[in-house]
């Protein structure tokens, strides 16, 4: 096995636990979970703190929500499109806040030096996407899903996936004791308005 396929097989064993029990994680349950010896762990990582930082570039990672919203089938309506794409980057962020709570919560604020450690190269030897290229990754893959209907749109697919997105990002942010809005809301209002 490569040591990149290494890493990676580690963070991917790493992350549930990290979202369980953030830096509180030990090396050795770490080991357990990924069916190796302890000192595997620190061949492919120089301390724990490192491994820590990889399982939070995994976390951000947009590759699994970008599969699902590229799976979405354009052959239902608008809004059941939109209504699944807002239920997988609920899904995503959820995953972002679970890791980076549990990190919070368990005394880890940052790496001692965030750019000391790069982030992990796939399997494959590509890098993972910067944040920017994350967000427009994420826009055009929700424009895919306007553009059956590009001819009755008020404005461009791409416009209306940043809208999209924007909306869906600030309605992961629910106020102080504020009501849940659901995702059949949102869409609602978003594909038809607010007026009858």
């Amino acid at each position: 096995m490569s040591p990149e396929r290494r890493r990676h097989m580690i963070v991917r064993a790493a992350l549930p636990l990290v979202a369980e029990y953030g830096a509180a994680v030990t090396t050795s349950q770490i080991a357990r979970a990924a069916g190796i010896g302890e000192a595997t762990i620190f061949r492919a990582f120089t301390d724990k703190d490192e491994l820590l930082d990889a399982c939070v570039v995994e976390a951000l990672r947009p590759d699994h929500a970008l599969a699902q919203l590229a799976a979405i089938p354009l052959d239902q309506p608008l809004a059941a499109r939109l209504t699944e794409a807002a239920d997988t980057l609920q899904a995503h962020t959820a995953r972002i806040g679970t890791v980076l709570g549990a990190l919070h919560a368990s005394g880890r604020r940052r790496s001692r030096d965030r750019h000391a450690v790069p982030p992990p190269e796939e399997a494959d030897g590509a890098r993972p996407a910067d944040r920017g290229d994350s967000a427009t990754q994420t826009v055009e893959a929700l424009a895919e899903l306007f553009d059956p209907e590009r001819d009755s749109l008020r404005l461009p697919p791409e416009r209306l996936a940043t809208i999209f997105l924007h909306l869906m990002l600030s309605s992961a942010r629910r106020p102080l004791g504020g009501p849940q809005v659901s995702n059949d809301d949102l869409v609602d209002v978003f594909v038809h308005g607010a007026l009858i």
